[in-house]
């Protein structure tokens, strides 16, 4: 079995959501054999330097523990968390993985990415992305202190809540005629993605051929949801709080 989650955004103002992470980590994720986070795990990640914030130690722990009990989990960099580095990695027992990314299993070929690559119409927010994921931008940043580094992070936070405030929809949805080239270029595999916070299942009919896209719903305070492949279909399932004493 293969879960899929993205765009959890923990952070400490949404100790709900981590609760729901730290839960399906320690138990329904044990079941399976593969874990892909694509994108915004994080709210904000300023630096591998960072991983011993208070507020980081147990995340990293849980994945760590999932991970030693025999889960593969990847992470994918998304447009919140891209400084998650190497480090990162090695302490939390993950994988990095870039985008696109194939996976393919014995019944079935998936491309899975953040989604935020393929979000042409915004242009704002493609100048942007290509600013801080160039290498001169990332080096400049993380050479700044760490307290200076979660102040930029704060800046960029609130600007960006206040973007989304004036906007009509605030999360762009994919480019249309990318979409169907990028799935044409990867062999019309279904599409797992993340990003836009707008879950559904999309049917594309590209060049004759039906492909499926499913993007990924983003988590909240009581309720996440995966994707889960059982080696014949896809379904969602919600991860909800667990009852406790």
């Amino acid at each position: 079995m293969i879960l899929f989650a993205s765009d959890l955004h923990l952070s400490p103002r949404s100790p709900g959501a981590t609760r729901l992470f730290l839960d399906f980590l320690g138990g329904r994720a044990r079941q399976a054999s593969e874990l892909y986070l694509l994108g915004d795990l994080f709210e904000t990640w300023i630096g591998d330097d960072d991983i011993d914030d208070p507020d980081n130690v147990a995340i990293v722990a849980a994945l760590r523990a999932a991970a030693d009990s025999g889960v593969n989990i990847a992470v994918m960099h998304g447009n919140r968390d891209f400084l998650l580095g190497e480090a990162f990695a090695a302490a939390a027992g993950v994988r990095l993985i870039d985008e696109p990314y194939i996976l393919s299993t014995a019944e079935w070929q998936f491309v899975l990415a953040h989604g935020d690559a393929l979000c042409l119409d915004d242009g704002e927010y493609m100048r942007f992305r290509d600013q801080v994921r160039s290498q001169v931008w990332q080096s400049a940043f993380l050479a700044r202190p760490l307290a200076e580094r979660r102040a930029i992070a704060a800046q960029m936070r609130a600007a960006s809540e206040a973007s989304q405030r004036d906007k009509h929809n605030p999360y762009t949805d994919l480019q249309p005629a990318a979409t169907e080239d990028f799935l044409r270029q990867h062999g019309y595999a279904t599409f797992i993605h993340g990003h836009t916070h707008q879950p559904a299942t999309h049917d594309h009919i590209v060049d004759g051929i039906h492909v499926e896209r499913w993007v990924l719903a983003d988590w909240h305070e009581e309720r996440g949801e995966c994707l889960v492949w059982d080696g014949e279909v896809l379904r969602r399932e919600a991860v909800l709080p667990e009852k406790r004493a």
